[in-house]
Order: structure tokens, then C-alpha cells, then sequence
């Protein structure tokens, strides 16, 4: 796990990131400047436990791919998820909680996930961990109104104009950032090889 300082914003962007793209890293960008963050922890997982690991590349090599396409010191790339064994977002940030008391977290996800967090394991447990911060993806701009997370904690919507205090918000709490969006998916770029 990297290394954060007592006080300091820290964005968690998880993902299989199979392959990464440069959709993750404007999703990253954006995070950093929007989100004020001063460190991303862009987190390789092991697998999505929702998704085939038919065509999962190696978690070594998916490191490696990540790191070649982010190019700012405060993004981090780690993969410790594999090293303690975990494989559900919850227990990884319950962990990552209890390690960092003294860091305030931030967890990132792009907006073509929203439609299907609900079906992540302890979904509202998530929510109510770390404030989310959502970043539109192509397709979803709109469609994110509709998602099961999005009902369930409407009360709990930061306005985006408010993005850079979201982490002074107790949990739940969760914004959508609206900026540039990439049409790069790792499913098609896994399709055209």
C-alpha cells in the first residue's frame, strides 16, 4: 500500500485495467484536478469478480501497462490487493480505512460502473465508507440518473461545483464530475487484437 501523509486526499481508483487505457488516465486527471487530491492510487486488482478472467492478462503485466500511461508523480500504482489476498472492494477499503485513519479518501469510479455497482459485493457498505466521486464516461452522462446507487443516495449528492471539499463529507456522500471523456474501452481494445 502506498504511503500517505497524516492529513493529506487520496483518491482509490481500482480497476482490472485489462488492458489500461488513456480513458483510465483522463479519468485519473480529471480526479486529481477536480478533486484537489494530492496523491491517486491507481489499484490494479486481481480480477473483477463479476467479470471472466477468460482474457484477464497477467497482473504483472497490467502493472507494468499502467505505469507506462500515467505520467504524474502523485499517482500511485499498486497492486497490494493481490499481496493481502482480496478481492471485493469492500473488504479492501475497510482495510485501507483502518490502516490510514489519518488520511482522508476519495473513492473514484468511472461513470459506465455506476449501472452496475449495485450488484458489487456490500455495495452500500461502500458508499458508506469513503465519499465517491463519479466520472462521466461516454454513454453514461445521463444514464447514471437512473442507477440503483444513484436512487438509493440521492440525498447524499454533493453538487459537482463542491467536488473539491467532497472529501470533508462524511459518508455517504458522492458527486458526478462531468469534463472530457475518452471513448477508449479495455473491452473493445481487448476485441481489436
Amino acid at each position: 500500500m502506498p504511503h500517505a501523509e497524516r492529513g493529506m486526499v487520496v483518491g482509490l481508483f481500482g480497476g482490472s485495467f485489462n488492458p489500461p487505457h488513456q480513458g483510465h488516465a483522463l479519468v485519473a486527471e480529471i480526479a486529481l484536478r477536480r478533486l484537489g487530491l494530492d496523491q491517486l492510487w491507481w489499484m490494479v486488482t486481481p480480477g473483477n469478480p463479476l467479470k471472466s478472467r477468460n482474457h484477464l492478462a497477467p497482473l504483472a503485466e497490467r502493472i507494468a501497462l499502467s505505469e507506462a500511461i500515467t505520467h504524474d508523480p502523485r499517482i500511485k500504482v499498486t497492486a497490494f490487493e493481490q499481496t493481502l489476498g482480496m478481492s471485493y472492494t469492500a473488504n479492501t477499503l475497510a482495510y485501507i480505512k483502518a490502516r490510514n485513519t489519518h488520511v482522508n479518501f476519495i473513492w473514484i469510479m468511472g461513470a459506465d460502473s455506476l449501472n452496475t455497482f449495485h450488484r458489487w459485493q456490500k455495495w452500500q457498505e461502500i458508499a458508506r465508507t469513503f465519499p465517491i466521486a463519479v466520472i462521466d464516461r461516454p454513454g453514461s452522462t445521463l444514464s447514471y440518473l437512473s442507477a440503483k446507487m444513484a436512487k438509493t443516495f440521492q440525498y447524499a449528492r454533493v453538487d459537482e461545483d463542491d467536488a473539491r471539499v467532497l472529501w470533508k463529507k462524511q459518508a455517504p456522500a458522492w458527486t458526478f464530475i462531468h469534463g472530457r471523456r475518452s471513448t477508449l474501452s479495455s473491452t473493445a481494445l481487448r476485441a481489436a487484437q
